[in-house]
Parts: C-alpha cells; sequence; structure tokens
C-alpha cells in the first residue's frame, strides 16, 4: 500500500465524518479541488462510488460504509503503532482531540488546556464542545469529559470528580416570582431548559431522606437551547430557573449573581468522568493529560467548590470519588 492511498483513506474516514469534503480538505491542507482530484482517484483505484453527491450533501454509499468500517480500523491501527513508538520513547507531543461539554469547556477546560500547554510546549488541542454525549467509536476524539454516567458503548471510563446537578435562578428573578421552599412550589415558575439530541432535560425526580417528587419543566413555555453556556447566561439574565451541573455555577453562587434553588433536595448525582476507548492504545500525550485533569479536578473541587460539591447530608469521609485506574 503507497502512502498515497493512505493519504486518500484518510481524506475519506474525514470526508466521511464531517459531511463534507471540502472540509476535510481544510482539515488535511488541501484544497478542494486536491480534495476532490484524490477521491476521484480513490474511487477509480477501488472501482466503486463512495459517496452520493449532491449540491448540499455527501452521503456515504453501502459499498463506502462497508469500506469506512475497514479503513477506521487500518487508520487506527497507523496511529496506534505511532504512540507505542512515543510510549517507548516517553515523549509528550503531538494533538489531543477532546471533547466537554459547552460551559464547562469555555470558562474552565480552556485555561486548564492552557496550563497544561505550558507544561508540555509540543503539544497542541482539538476541543469539541457539545452538550450531547459524543461518539468516541465513530470520531476521531482521544479524551472526552463528560457529566454524568457513562454511555453503555464499550468506552472506558475514569471518576474525575463528583458532580450533582441543582436547580439555580438569579437573585433579581427570585425577587419578582419568589422563592420556591418545596418542588411543588415550583408550579407556575419560569424554566431554562438544555434541549439535547435526544431531547429536553426537563423531568425532574427530586430526593431528600425518605421523600420523592417529580416535576417536569414545562418546555412549552420555557426558554430552552441545545448550548449549556446560553442556558447559564439567561438563567443569570433572570428568565428564570436553570438546572445545571454544580460545576457550571460554583463560581456564580460565591459571586451572588446566582442563587440554589431547594439546596436541601437531591435531583441528579453523577460523577465526572472522563471517557476514552479502552481497546486503544493511550499515547503519552492523552496519559499525561488524563493525569493532569485527575490533578486538576482533585484541586478545584476543594477549592471552588467545597461543600458545594456534595448534597447537605451526603459529606463524603474521605474522597471516595477518585479511584484508581
Amino acid at each position: 500500500m503507497t502512502m498515497d492511498r493512505l493519504g486518500d483513506m484518510r481524506l475519506f474516514v474525514e470526508a466521511a465524518a464531517a459531511g463534507s469534503l471540502s472540509a476535510a480538505g481544510r482539515k488535511l491542507g488541501l484544497s478542494p479541488a486536491a480534495a476532490s482530484a484524490r477521491l476521484i482517484k480513490l474511487e477509480k483505484a477501488l472501482r466503486t462510488r463512495l459517496f452520493e453527491r449532491t449540491t448540499r450533501q455527501l452521503r456515504v454509499t453501502d459499498e463506502g460504509r462497508m469500506y469506512l468500517q475497514h479503513c477506521r480500523i487500518a487508520l487506527q491501527a497507523i496511529d496506534d503503532a505511532e504512540a507505542a513508538l512515543q510510549a517507548g520513547q516517553n515523549v509528550v507531543r503531538g494533538k489531543v482531540r477532546i471533547s466537554a461539554t459547552s460551559d464547562f469547556g469555555r470558562y474552565m477546560l480552556r485555561g486548564w488546556l492552557d496550563e497544561f500547554g505550558a507544561r508540555h510546549p509540543d503539544v497542541s488541542f482539538a476541543l469539541t464542545l457539545s452538550d450531547s454525549v459524543s461518539n468516541l467509536m465513530l470520531e476521531e476524539i482521544d479524551l472526552a469529559v463528560r457529566f454524568g454516567a457513562p454511555p453503555d458503548s464499550g468506552l472506558a471510563a475514569r471518576v474525575l470528580a463528583p458532580n450533582r446537578r441543582v436547580l439555580c435562578a438569579s437573585p433579581d428573578y427570585l425577587e419578582r416570582r419568589g422563592t420556591p421552599k418545596t418542588p411543588a412550589d415550583l408550579v407556575g415558575h419560569d424554566f431554562v431548559v438544555l434541549v439535547t439530541s435526544s431531547g429536553p432535560l426537563s423531568e425532574l425526580n427530586f430526593v431528600r431522606g425518605e421523600e420523592r417528587y417529580a416535576f417536569t419543566m414545562p418546555v412549552a413555555d420555557s426558554w430552552e437551547s441545545n448550548d449549556g453556556a446560553l442556558t447559564r447566561a439567561w438563567a443569570l439574565a433572570g428568565h428564570g430557573i436553570a438546572h445545571k451541573s454544580i460545576w457550571d455555577i460554583a463560581a456564580d453562587i460565591h459571586a451572588g449573581t446566582l442563587r440554589m434553588v431547594l439546596p436541601d433536595w437531591c435531583t441528579h448525582e453523577a460523577a465526572v468522568h472522563a471517557l476514552f476507548r479502552a481497546n486503544r492504545y493511550m499515547a503519552p500525550r492523552v496519559r499525561a493529560l488524563l493525569d493532569f485533569l485527575v490533578e486538576r479536578f482533585e484541586k478545584t473541587t476543594q477549592e471552588l467548590l467545597g461543600d458545594l460539591a456534595y448534597p447537605p447530608d451526603k459529606r463524603p469521609r474521605r474522597q471516595e470519588w477518585l479511584p484508581e485506574l
């Protein structure tokens, strides 16, 4: 197999992932004309059509899907071989492709990556921000940081920190509309709702001791967005009560720009996880970043969250949320 063929395969994989040949070409440093010529050359060599092309869409054919699966395996094997070679040299360099939620990525992880980059100047990053769970088996992602239980996807997961979701609102909103004292008092309030690819996150299941209460935020009358950073901004602006990760709003609570609503009730507790492919060799740069995130989450949990990290009745005896791999 020639190096040209490997490059053509990588272009094909990138185009299938992006749904755009020009976008794949830009990622690989190719002009649109060069990318198109290379794809045509690949299809001629294979004697099959890999894409159905329209003016607006690039769709993988049935034959293309079969070839795509094998291309991913072949390219991953090459990448893993290079990672293993780097591991033998113990060299921390190259690009780390990382995915995180929008709020956390913009306001916290971005600064952490700057700090990691200062320690390891030969490392660069490709950061994807999304509030949906990334499909790491299909996307070219080395590491994902997700708030909540990891999906049942065959991915390896490492617990990074405790996390809970809480209701919050601006002082101005609570002064205008009143502060709910019980979950039943939420009826009639305005809400800011996060919507993901699987639907709106509007179901709230409250727990306090032996008490239980279910409530659904009325999406039809709510401000809604698929961007977590925007839902936080809308809550700060007084548009309603939002259901947010404590990591996203701890600084706002300390600053007094947001207040917790029903803080003695639990609605959802699920730790922060790092997700990665279990069957893939972890390059030194990815391993170093994972170790750095463990260190950074532990420090920030103590400094930023403090008692906010846990419900009032669930203070841990020790840092049980930080197991070893």
